[in-house]
């Protein structure tokens, strides 16, 4: 269990600038986009405006910070043997001014310290890592991109990056270290990516993340910011998945990927497994009608998880021109044939469209359709797998598609 340590940022600005390849990259507009959070007649919130964009999150002050971690333990019910505090933010926790004087203030709770996302481009001093160890910090996810100091420098804007190269190795020395790298093609892969992890491993890394480069709309670009890096045409899923399971056959680190895939357990969607599929048979019986909107990955796995509970003739799955769930716009509503939509439609619990504009865009044929919310994960990507067990992430899912089912039985079209 965690506690937010919440220091703000904003992405771009508190990061000593953006990496080339950073999401936030040219990002336009301030238009809300809807959502789940949006007010009972109310379009547009904090949530989808600002939020989203996290344009308005300054570095928040030391003192508020600290005090916030004290109220949530003053207030939590917590074991001592799984608490951690995550000091995270929007922009990188190693440019916030005050890092030290906060796990300063928290090593006299002796609760152990978390460094959520980092590039390590706050660092002037590898010193600054043996501090922040001695102050508690007993984990550390860390955006190296490469350890190739030219690299970083050109890419991610890194004005000392031998030093936060020096950080990252004390890091992964004193503490565990998840690594994490945008995998740009051309760049940082091949040759440069099996440097990379020939590097983390020998100074005793953990973990390494792979994360796919994003450079269209459809791979998660939302924002009116598309391309990021002219010219620049991603992995697409099947090489990337390749990749992710060729880099953990090669190296002793626990490797994942995002959006596709783990190799040690499976998921996304490790129940569609083979030797997982029996583990379906807790499920409710599906007895409504109704169609499921999703991404172009999860289709799939998902269908394949109704075919075999014997329910693909009352539930059919519907996949909108976006690779990413969670990111499904209203544009990508209107993208879609509803020729194959039934009555009821369930979208993903975080889709970043309002609920009335849902229903409107979905019943524009005509057909006034039921339009609720699902959960807001099926399965979880590499960026939460690697800390979890098989059996972990089997239990996520299981609950997820029960609650998923319970929503298609209550909103769907009943079946005699």
């Amino acid at each position: 269990m965690q506690i937010i340590a919440d220091v703000g940022g904003i992405p771009g600005k508190d990061c000593r600038g953006f990496c080339k390849y950073c999401y936030f990259r040219k990002v336009k507009g301030e238009d809300p986009l809807g959502c789940k959070s949006c007010p009972p007649g109310t379009f547009g919130c904090e949530q989808c405006t600002s939020g989203v964009r996290e344009t308005k999150n300054e570095f928040i002050p030391p003192f508020m910070v600290i005090n916030s971690v004290k109220t949530s333990l003053m207030m939590g019910n917590f074991r001592d043997d799984d608490l951690k505090i995550n000091i995270s933010g929007g922009g990188d926790v190693s440019c916030y001014p005050h890092l030290l004087d906060i796990t300063s203030a928290f090593s006299q709770w002796e609760i152990p310290i978390h460094l959520g996302y980092t590039s390590g481009k706050g660092i002037d001093k590898p010193q600054m890592a043996d501090d922040l160890i001695s102050q508690g910090v007993e984990e550390v996810t860390f955006t190296v991109f490469s350890t190739n100091p030219q690299l970083r420098k050109t890419w991610m804007g890194d004005k000392n990056p031998q030093a936060s190269l020096d950080a990252l190795k004390r890091f992964s020395e004193g503490c565990e270290v998840h690594a994490a790298a945008v995998i740009v093609p051309g760049v940082n892969d091949g040759e440069a990516l099996r440097q990379t992890c020939t590097d983390l491993e020998k100074w005793g890394t953990k973990a390494f993340i792979l994360m796919r480069f994003a450079n269209y709309r459809n791979q998660g670009l939302i924002l009116g910011n598309e391309p990021i890096i002219e010219g620049v045409e991603p992995h697409n899923l099947q090489e990337f998945e390749e990749l992710v399971r060729s880099i953990n056959q090669e190296f002793n680190l626990r490797v994942t990927g995002t959006p596709v895939c783990d190799p040690e357990n499976d998921s996304p969607f490790a129940l569609t497994q083979k030797k997982n599929l029996h583990y379906l048979e807790i499920l409710s019986t599906v007895t409504s009608e109704a169609t499921i909107l999703t991404s172009k990955i999860a289709k799939p796995f998902i269908e394949r998880v109704f075919n075999a509970i014997g329910a693909s003739d009352l539930v059919n799955v519907v996949a909108a021109n976006q690779d990413i769930a969670c990111l499904i716009t209203q544009r990508d509503l209107e993208d879609l044939d509803l020729a194959d939509v039934k009555d009821t439609v369930l979208i993903p619990g975080r889709a970043f469209v309002h609920d009335k504009t849902a229903t409107e865009i979905l019943s524009r044929d005509g057909n006034e359709r039921i339009v609720a919310r699902g959960p807001d994960k099926l399965s979880v990507d590499g960026e939460m797998s690697g800390t979890l067990s098989q059996n972990d992430v089997l239990k996520t899912e299981l609950i997820a598609f029960e609650e998923l089912i319970e929503a298609i039985n209550f909103f769907g079209v009943r079946v005699n």
